[in-house]
């Protein structure tokens, strides 16, 4: 017996190791978005000291990486953004190494190249982040909920982790982290990490990353923050006035998570917390590894915007532990969540809800491939951004294309043959990065298996290189869209809104109705609806930016004063955009548009207001 368990151990570690191996040996792809060459030398280990200034608004410490000097070079090389370096050393004897800041490019930022020696495993970096570093979000005390302490949050993805720490910034590259984080000691500081649940004493904190992570999953934040449980392993932090609020919305986090296990496999990280940001951050959510980072704007108070916790939580899998190995395969990471997330609302919420979604999804797809044209390459899931700042690729082509692409597959071969790939695809890629070319290899070896008949039916090259929709995309159909079309058409001809908010109930069915009203809708029009709904009232941020947009393109100016507050206190670039896009359609509403982004614009982080700079330009 003591024989059998020493060779059942033996065997584990042995499959161990070679899996390992496998991890650290696989080629690390050039990324166009990084200066650095991970060929000849990469990063594996980051001992992060830093100290959070508010008076000044700056980061500043140092940065020790581990290396690996693959090709026994005599240089590697760092990506940088907005940051003074004042000196850097090799080993653990701080050696002082000569280094050099190459050109500014716009995007990319500066490249440091730091001269090493062969057998340099440690390179240590002084440095201090600019007050205009992309990545940063200081908000002052009157931007909080609580009006007291200032704020910080970081926001990485695409390229803006080198705004704060000099690193090898691309997502084919991965590395664990510990950190020392020093900040003000009335204020809690949280990472992408093993997290505190409450402040300590004297404004100093540690943090470790066990697992290997891209740079665009560091994330740092400070401020008044308090942490409340959901469950066993899932919990909520917040502004101690939004706390309650948030936990109740977010009840269902555990159910989510258990859902998301049966479908793909163990939760790999722990813990799953969300941290929700003050209204400046710029997305509905950032999937950082253990603390997804998330807008304020899903508090409905009805739990009817959650999904938004299942798409975080299902980057757990696509996304953090398989990512993307360079941005112009982004969609491996957004088309695959988009599917999984929609998985889980299935499961927790139902198949009804699920397909609501899909087909608001749709529309959003189908406005997108107009926009832009069904020609436009930008269309194509591999995309190609090079000269580009990667942060264009944030459009609904990789989130639903990708999803509808996905769809194709899962009804060509069967949802369980397709859940039962999946999970293997995550099994076997887990803590790696990995390329277009390189998941359609798996995928022909592992499902199709030379099918050509099934290839054909797929339409693989027409969804990933061509642009525009292939013919194939699968019909979701929403029957309770399907009430609601025969209620539009009635008020069409009616103009009798009496008893439409007893049958236009959920947040999915009033978008629905919002969005597909007649364009020859009027500002009269408008008053009768909003008389029936209350939509310029609504506390919905998804149905207040729909009814908003509408309003601007009828001129109902009922809606102008809420439409400014809006704008005034949602930074969400998901929700700008539309609405300034909208307004700047005409001389007058631009020259409104411009006169609220004069006061808004300091609220806003630097992802959201560098869209609208171009939008109003």
């Amino acid at each position: 017996m003591y024989k059998s368990f020493v060779l059942c151990i033996a065997s584990v570690l042995l499959i161990s190791c070679q899996n390992k191996s496998e991890t650290d040996s696989k080629e690390v792809k050039k990324d166009s978005h990084s200066f650095s060459d991970p060929l000849r030398a990469v990063v594996k280990h980051l001992e992060l000291d830093i100290t959070v200034d508010f008076e000044q608004q700056l980061i500043y410490g140092k940065a020790e990486w581990t290396i690996e000097n693959k090709s026994k070079t005599d240089v590697i090389v760092f990506d940088t953004r907005q940051l003074n370096i004042e000196k850097v050393t090799l080993g653990d004897d701080s050696t002082e190494a000569k280094f050099t800041l190459g050109q500014d490019v716009k995007y990319l930022g500066r490249s440091l190249t730091v001269s090493i020696e062969h057998s340099t495993t440690k390179v240590s970096i002084w440095y201090s982040t600019s007050k205009d570093a992309a990545a940063l979000q200081w908000l002052n005390p009157q931007q909080t909920a609580g009006k007291v302490h200032p704020f910080l949050f970081t926001q990485s993805q695409a390229i803006l982790a080198r705004t704060w720490i000099p690193c090898q910034d691309s997502p084919g590259i991965r590395f664990t982290y510990n950190s020392k984080v020093t900040v003000p000691k009335q204020l809690l500081a949280l990472m992408s990490a093993e997290n505190p649940q409450k402040k300590s004493a004297d404004g100093s904190y540690q943090f470790r990353q066990p697992q290997a992570i891209p740079s665009y999953l560091m994330a740092l934040t400070v401020g008044d923050i308090v942490f409340k449980k959901v469950d066993r392993r899932t919990g909520v932090y917040a502004e101690p006035s939004m706390v309650n609020k948030a936990v109740w919305e977010f009840t269902d986090m555990g159910k989510m998570v258990d859902a998301a296990e049966r479908i793909y496999g163990p939760y790999q990280w722990g813990r799953y917390d969300v941290m929700v940001l003050p209204p400046s951050f710029p997305f509905g959510g950032m999937e950082n590894p253990m603390l997804t980072f998330a807008t304020p704007t899903i508090i409905a108070g009805d739990r009817s915007l959650v999904s938004l916790i299942a798409h975080e939580l299902a980057h757990s899998w696509s996304g953090n532990l398989v990512t993307n190995a360079t941005w112009n395969d982004f969609w491996l990471n957004e088309g695959f969540t988009t599917y999984f997330e929609r998985r889980i609302v299935e499961a927790v919420y139902g198949k009804d809800e699920a397909n609501m979604q899909d087909v608001l999804g749709r529309r959003d797809l189908n406005t997108t491939i107009e926009d832009l044209g069904s020609l436009n390459p930008d269309t194509r899931l591999k995309t190609d951004f090079t000269n580009r700042d990667p942060d264009e690729g944030v459009s609904d082509i990789a989130y639903e294309k990708g999803y509808a692409f996905l769809r194709t597959i899962e009804e060509a071969v069967g949802r369980a043959k397709f859940d039962l790939f999946l999970r293997g695809y995550f099994d076997n890629h887990k803590f790696q990065s990995t390329t277009t070319e390189e998941f359609l290899a798996y995928l022909d070896e592992n499902l199709l298996k030379a099918d050509t008949q099934l290839k054909n039916k797929i339409q693989i090259d027409n969804w990933v290189y061509q642009p525009g929709v292939p013919s194939n995309i699968p019909n979701t159909i929403a029957e309770k869209f399907d009430l609601i079309d025969s209620l539009i058409k009635n008020w069409n001809t009616t103009k009798n809104p009496i008893g439409l908010n007893r049958k236009i109930v959920s947040t999915n069915q009033k978008l629905y109705f919002i969005s597909n009203l007649s364009k020859s809708t009027t500002a009269n029009d408008m008053a009768l609806l909003d008389k029936e709904f209350g939509f310029t009232k609504s506390g919905n941020a998804e149905i207040q930016c729909a009814w908003y947009t509408q309003a601007v393109t009828c001129q109902y100016e009922a809606a102008f004063a809420a439409t400014e507050k809006f704008l005034m206190t949602v930074g969400r670039r998901k929700f700008l955009t539309p609405l300034y896009g909208e307004m700047a359609k005409t001389q007058d509403g631009k020259k409104w548009a411009k006169e609220i982004y004069l006061k808004a614009r300091p609220n806003y982080h630097s992802v959201s207001y560098n869209t609208i700079d171009g939008i109003l330009k």
